[in-house]
């Protein structure tokens, strides 16, 4: 029996219409299941026509779900995983539990199998699932507390989420729906902010015109592989996130859930769309002075064992903050730490640290280093020593941190210092951040043409997120993703040998770690190689062609639990550097750190 919702005594705007929309919403999605579930019972590979139909069913379970995702996916999260989550397993830290594979992004892989009649036992056991929780979605609603404030926040997290993933094709890879997935989500988002459209009296206009611009621009160009996602996001997309963001914080209705997106940015792409403190260890923001202080121990030597390297000898600002090799000097400067060293550029908009995420903090990351054997060999108590009898540091550490005279430098002030620093590395100057704030002279053709690869055809947006290309996951944005590519030990795809580093697996012992690393930004890649958690791709081009072969499961190699497809791209030559010309594009002006 479905029970009744019941609201707050005070009268809400629009959450009653919106639970009542639900509702039939949710029946539709339920009955779309029942269909999908006799097609994938009927399937036979002598039949094309019945791998066709279920396709088909698929896509209207899959645009039904649409409807209800932008308030199924934000109050009840949780329930909401067995409809659509990633068809991966999940692992919940740090017990280390994971979820099965379930959804409707598992059975797309499975019936793009080349012979998806032999999962029928996996089918039915799906459907049967999914019918089931379907089913019972109204019961979700049983004393429901939702606010209007919560309503708008969901359908602005749901924008983000067409911007990022929609778009991208991270839902539905293979079935290449996205697009018209995404216009049914605005056109249910439109539905959702009438009550709110018709009581606003300040932005209401705009927010209108570009929900319809938005919902027709998806519906005029529904082919994946040509849709200009560029032109979308600059003519519709964005210019609604902005407009929306006005009205709401122009009726005082402004909730943050999260706390990681910042709601006064005109739009995902502005510098200012994260929160740096809502990040692990920057809690709080740092001083001019503080920020300096940690630029000066950025590259002081004295941190280390023999008093020869910094931070600067393996991260060089001249260099990108990288250092142009497969993997950095050792400490005894002959032999090789185990990992090239990333770019720390973004460093702190995420939640992991190292490539294999075993600290979440920078503060933490620059303990392990200074304290590493391997890299620079540090004794904080000899440090610490030197430190506290040079006056300069004395007085420069009194003015950051508000000390005392008579207190002596701290371990973790030494920490926290280089760590505001580094958080200060988020330059956003590069011709594609400039395109997006509205030079349109910016980016040439073919650098615009490859981010609508990149985002598209070419899958690389569904791990390298927007906006800031790396593995902050939208559209909440507070988990860091690993992935398997299968990554080679050489660039050599010709004759591929397997990589023996076992990434997080090694601190995190379980099946699906193995071989899974951070997923890297890719802002200014074009000067940040060698390339991967080893250094082993030379050139963009090597790792365009890795990619495209389908990572070390397509190249023929045995990595069963690789999250990377292993479905050929075929991107042409064409294809392939304009892609890397977008990648030059995302290059920052580092004269303005």
């Amino acid at each position: 029996m479905v029970m009744a919702a019941t609201f707050h005594e005070k009268k809400t705007i629009g959450v009653e219409e919106s639970i009542s929309q639900f509702r039939m919403d949710s029946k539709v999605f339920a009955s779309s299941i029942l269909n999908l579930e006799n097609a994938l019972q009927n399937l036979d590979s002598y039949r094309p026509e019945t791998i066709k139909r279920a396709k088909e069913k698929l896509i209207s379970s899959r645009m039904a779900y649409k409807k209800i995702e932008y308030l199924l996916e934000y109050f009840f999260y949780t329930s909401s995983r067995v409809y659509n989550k990633a068809p991966k397993n999940e692992i919940e830290e740090p017990f280390l539990e994971y979820q099965e594979l379930a959804g409707l992004q598992y059975l797309e892989t499975l019936l793009f199998d080349s012979l998806p009649e032999r999962h029928k036992p996996i089918f039915k056991e799906q459907t049967k699932l999914l019918r089931t929780a379907s089913a019972d979605l109204n019961s979700l609603l049983y004393d429901f507390q939702g606010t209007d404030e919560q309503i708008l926040e969901s359908v602005r997290i749901e924008l983000i989420r067409v911007i990022t993933l929609g778009i991208a094709g991270f839902d539905a890879p293979s079935l290449k729906s996205g697009i018209p997935e995404s216009a049914i989500a605005v056109q249910s988002m439109h539905k959702t902010l009438k009550p709110y459209l018709t009581k606003s009296k300040f932005a209401a206009d705009s927010v209108d015109l570009y929900l319809q611009k938005t919902s027709a621009y998806l519906q005029a160009n529904p082919d994946f592989d040509s849709f200009n996602r560029l032109e979308f996001l600059t003519n519709c997309a964005l210019p609604l996130q902005k407009y929306l963001g006005k009205m709401i914080r122009a009726n005082g209705l402004e909730v943050n859930k999260y706390g990681i997106l910042h709601y006064g940015a005109d739009h995902m792409f502005s510098p200012n769309a994260f929160q740096k403190t809502s990040f692990p260890g920057s809690n709080r923001d740092a001083s001019a002075k503080e920020i300096l202080l940690g630029e000066k121990l950025f590259s002081e030597n004295t941190l280390s064992g023999n008093g020869t390297k910094s931070c600067v000898s393996c991260h060089n600002p001249g260099n990108y903050f990288s250092d142009g090799l497969s993997k950095s000097k050792s400490f005894d400067r002959i032999t090789s730490v185990k990992r090239n060293a990333p770019t720390l550029l973004y460093s702190g908009l995420q939640h992991s640290q190292f490539w294999d995420g075993r600290v979440k903090s920078l503060e933490e990351q620059i303990e392990a280093v200074i304290k590493d054997p391997r890299e620079m060999h540090g004794n904080m108590s000899v440090s610490l020593a030197k430190i506290n009898g040079d006056k300069m540091y004395r007085k420069a550490f009194r003015t950051a941190f508000s000390k005392k005279r008579s207190e002596p430098v701290s371990e973790q002030e030494v920490y926290r210092a280089i760590a505001s620093y580094i958080r200060t590395l988020n330059p956003y100057s590069s011709a594609f951040d400039k395109y997006l704030g509205g030079n349109k002279t910016a980016l040439t053709d073919n650098q615009k043409a490859g981010f609508n690869l990149f985002m598209g055809k070419a899958q690389c947006g569904t791990c390298h997120f927007a906006p800031l290309f790396n593995g902050l996951i939208p559209p909440f944005y507070s988990l860091t993703e690993f992935e398997v590519l299968g990554t080679t030990k050489t660039e050599d795809l010709v004759n591929p040998e397997y990589d023996t580093d076992e990434g997080r697996f090694v601190f995190r012992p379980i099946k699906f770690y193995k071989g899974a690393f951070k997923t890297p930004t890719v802002r200014n890649s074009a000067n940040t190689g060698p390339y991967m958690h080893n250094g082993a791709f030379n050139s963009l081009e090597s790792l365009m062609e890795f990619y495209n072969q389908g990572g070390g499961a397509g190249l023929g190699l045995d990595f069963p639990t690789q999250t990377l497809s292993t479905g050929k791209l075929n991107l042409t030559d064409t294809e392939k550097m304009q892609i890397i010309k977008f990648l030059d594009s995302l290059t920052d002006d580092l004269k303005i750190l």
